[in-house]
Parts: structure tokens; sequence; C-alpha cells
């Protein structure tokens, strides 16, 4: 009688992603050397917030979103060291991979994707020369210019109320005013990596 044959065990789940520079990112160990500048861009730029709810012949990006909130944390702090604009702007930069996930559901998937998005955020800022560690009064500042941003794009784009946006979002700074227009992916990707580029020379 033939001996039997064991079952093959399932092989590992592919946890990487083939970017378009050629880079292979493990999901689970971002290295920095698998992380390009233009890969971001492209990324956000076709990653639309509010999943893509706004008004406008394009979606509202990530990468238009990124430039908005890296200039109203220097209306907020003028002075602002450059590294901590360009922190400003690589913010919400794990979201090329990611996607762009609205916070409660961000809650619901709980303490690993947070972690996992930490990994990445880490290995990005350790790519372009930031701190992988950064303070808690920046966090807390671009924290502030997103939600200002996020205000604007909910009266705007979104259908809030001024009311209600202030409710979620809080006041917007003081003397920053901004009309929205939607960029198309191609426009937001080149104006993001040319103002990376730009702070990117100033470090």
């Amino acid at each position: 009688m033939p001996p039997r044959r064991r079952p093959q065990a399932d092989p590992a789940p592919r946890a990487w992603q083939r970017m378009l520079s050629g880079r292979r990112l493990d999901l689970l160990d971002p290295s920095a050397i698998d992380i390009e500048i233009d890969d971001i861009a492209l990324g956000l730029s076709r990653v639309a917030r509010w999943n893509g709810q706004t008004t406008g012949e394009h979606g509202f990006s990530v990468a238009q979103h990124s430039l908005i909130v890296e200039a109203i944390c220097a209306h907020i702090e003028p002075g602002l060291e450059t590294k901590w604009r360009l922190t400003a702007l690589l913010h919400d930069a794990p979201e090329y991979v990611i996607g762009d996930m609205i916070s409660p559901f961000k809650a619901a998937l709980g303490l690993d994707y947070k972690r996992f998005e930490h990994h990445l955020e880490q290995a990005i800022h350790i790519r372009f020369g930031l701190p992988a560690v950064v303070p808690a009064k920046i966090k807390a500042l671009i924290k502030r210019a997103d939600h200002a941003c996020a205000y604007f794009e909910a009266t705007q784009l979104v259908g809030f109320s001024d009311t209600e946006a202030r409710t979620f979002f809080g006041t917007p700074p003081e003397g920053y005013h901004l009309d929205l227009i939607s960029l198309s992916s191609a426009e937001a990707s080149a104006r993001f990596i040319d103002r990376f580029h730009i702070l990117s020379k100033s470090l």
C-alpha cells in the first residue's frame, strides 16, 4: 500500500506590494529603502478623502489635503522648522499603501492597524531624513491643521453646515482662508512632488 501523502501547508499569504517604481514594499516589515516619493505622490493623488463623497469633477485627494495641512501648519506657527513642515506634508503618507480609512473604521480595527500605520510612518520618516519619533507638540500642531483642513473640506465640498463642521473639527485658524477646488490626480501628484523637493532641499 503506497504511503499516504501529508497535506501540504498553504503558502503564506503575500504581504508585499509592488510599486510602479519597481520597489517591493513589505507591508508587515516596511523598509525605508523600498520607499520612493514618486510612489507616495501617485498613491496619495489617487486616494480620495471622504470616500469620494465630495462635489466637483475630481475627488479631493489626500495629496491635495496634505499640501494644505502643511500650509496651515506654517500659518499657525510662522518660522516652523523645515523638517516639521516636511513632516506635516507627509503626515498621511502611509495612506499611499493603506488608503484613507475614516476614523470610525480605524477605531474598529483597533491597535493592530495603528501599529502597522506607525511602523510604515517611521520607515517613511527614516527614508527622508526625518526623526522617526515626532514630538508631541508637533503632532498636536499637525492634528490641529488637519482638523482645520477638514473643516474647509466639510463646508465647501461635503455639505456640512458651518455649525456642524465646527462641532466636529473645531474653529479654523484665525486669518486663514481657503477656497477649495479639487485638483486632478496628475496635478495633485505633481504639486506634491514639487513641494516635497522644495522642502527637502532646505533641510
